[in-house]
C-alpha cells in the first residue's frame, strides 16, 4: 500500500470521537483553529468564531468548554492562534479592528487591538508563521478596498493598547477581500482572494504593492476559501462561493509551462459522491505525509464528503455520516494526531478521529437548529477583472 493510500484509508475510517452539542443559544460555527501543544505531548485549544459574533474557546480533547470572548458589536471575519505563542488567539472584527486573547486568561479584555481605519470593514484576516505580521481585508467601501499589515511584535507588553497598522494594499482587488493565507514557512509570503475572481501572490518584503505583486491568478468567479499546498508550498488553490475549484503552480511563473494544474468549474457535477451527491465545498487543505491536497464538502443534510486532488481530476475518498445534521461551515485539520475538528449549521463542534468510537460529554441527540439562527447572507458582485497572468 502506497503512503498516499494508506492516508487515503486512514481519511475514509474517521469516526467521531467528541461531541460538542450547542448550548441555550445555538449558533452557527463559521471558522474553526486549534493551538499548537505548548511541549510535545501537552494538551491544546480550539477556538471557534461563532455567527452570534462570539469567540469560544474549548479544551482540544475533550471539547469541554472553556470560555467565550466577545468584543464589539460586527461578524468576526475568523479566528487563528499565533504559532509560537499557543495561548494566544486572534479574530478580526467586522468594526474594523483584529482584536487578540491570551485564551488562558478569563478576562474579557484583549492583550492587543490592532485598529483599522475608520471605514474598514474586515472580513478576513490571518497571522505570519512567524507571529510577526497581521494582515486583514476588508469589505468594499465605495470604491475603496484594503490588505491591511500591522506589527504584531510585543504582544504581552502593551495589554490592551491599540497599535496602529504599518500600511495597506489599495491597488490590487477591486472588490470585498474574503480569505487572506500567509505561507506556511515563509512569512514574507501572502495570498489573498476576493469576490472580484482575483487570487493574488504577495511578497510583502518589498517596497511598494507593484513589486509586492508576484502572482495573479484569475478564478472567473467569486473566492470564498483558499490555501497553499506542494511539496514546498509552492502550491495555490481557491475555492468559488459557486463550487467551483481552482489550482495553481506558481513555481512556473519564471518558465514556459502553464501555472494552471486544474480548474473544475462545478464540483458538483464532476464528483459523484455515492448517492449522496454534493451541494458545496468548504475548503481544502494539504497533506504533507501523502504529499497530497485534499477537499471537503458536504450535503445540506450534514454529510461530509473528503475528495482528492490530482491533475487528473477530484475522486472521492470516503463519506463522513451520522455527524452533523446541517451544512457543514468550518474544519480544522490537525496533521499531529490526523484529526478533524467540523463545525456547522446545526451548532455542533465535532471532534474526528480514525476508527474512533464515541465518548460524547453530552446525551446524543438529533439535532436541529432553530430558523431564528441565521447568518447575514452576503450579494457577492461576479464581476471580473481581466487580469490574468
Amino acid at each position: 500500500m502506497t503512503a498516499v493510500e494508506k492516508v487515503e484509508e486512514q481519511l475514509a475510517a474517521l469516526r467521531i470521537a467528541r461531541r460538542c452539542a450547542p448550548g441555550q443559544e445555538p449558533s452557527y460555527l463559521l471558522d474553526i483553529d486549534t493551538s499548537a501543544p505548548a511541549r510535545p505531548g501537552s494538551g491544546r485549544f480550539v477556538a471557534v468564531c461563532c455567527s452570534d459574533a462570539s469567540l469560544r474557546v474549548y479544551d482540544g480533547e475533550t471539547l469541554r468548554f472553556l470560555r467565550e470572548y466577545r468584543g464589539r458589536p460586527g461578524a468576526l471575519g475568523g479566528v487563528r492562534f499565533a504559532r509560537a505563542r499557543h495561548s494566544v488567539v486572534f479574530s478580526a472584527c467586522g468594526q474594523g479592528a483584529v482584536r487578540c486573547w491570551d485564551v488562558r486568561s478569563a478576562s474579557q479584555k484583549p492583550v492587543q487591538v490592532f485598529s483599522g481605519y475608520p471605514s474598514n470593514v474586515f472580513i478576513s484576516f490571518d497571522v505570519s508563521c512567524s507571529d510577526l505580521i497581521v494582515c486583514a481585508g476588508t469589505e468594499k467601501v465605495e470604491k475603496d478596498t484594503f490588505l491591511v499589515f500591522w506589527d504584531a511584535r510585543g504582544l504581552t507588553d502593551c495589554a490592551g493598547a491599540a497599535k496602529e497598522p504599518l500600511g495597506v494594499y489599495s491597488e490590487s482587488h477591486n472588490d470585498d477581500i474574503t480569505k487572506i493565507r500567509f505561507h506556511p514557512t515563509q512569512p514574507n509570503l501572502v495570498v489573498s482572494g476576493s469576490t472580484d475572481g482575483l487570487v493574488n501572490v504577495f511578497d510583502i518584503n518589498e517596497d511598494n504593492e507593484d513589486d509586492a505583486l508576484i502572482a495573479t491568478c484569475n478564478s472567473d468567479s467569486s473566492v470564498s476559501s483558499l490555501g497553499w499546498s506542494g511539496g514546498d508550498y509552492k502550491q495555490v488553490y481557491c475555492v468559488t462561493h459557486d463550487e467551483g475549484f481552482c489550482w495553481w503552480d506558481t513555481a512556473q511563473l519564471d518558465t514556459e509551462e502553464p501555472l494552471t494544474l486544474l480548474r473544475v468549474p462545478d464540483v458538483r457535477e464532476s464528483v459523484c459522491a455515492e448517492s449522496h451527491g454534493l451541494h458545496y465545498l468548504v475548503g481544502g487543505f494539504y497533506h504533507e505525509k501523502a504529499g497530497k491536497l485534499f477537499l471537503i464538502g458536504g450535503t445540506s443534510t450534514g454529510d461530509i464528503h473528503l475528495l482528492s486532488c490530482s491533475t487528473d481530476g477530484l475522486s472521492l475518498v470516503g463519506s463522513l455520516c451520522g455527524g452533523h445534521s446541517a451544512t457543514v461551515r468550518s474544519f480544522c485539520w490537525s496533521p499531529t494526531d490526523e484529526s478533524l475538528l467540523t463545525g456547522g449549521e446545526d451548532a455542533q463542534l465535532l471532534l474526528w478521529k480514525p476508527g474512533a468510537v464515541e465518548r460524547s460529554l453530552t446525551k446524543k441527540a438529533s439535532l436541529k437548529i432553530s430558523s431564528s439562527v441565521q447568518k447575514r447572507v452576503r450579494v457577492h458582485n461576479t464581476s471580473l477583472k481581466s487580469r490574468k497572468k
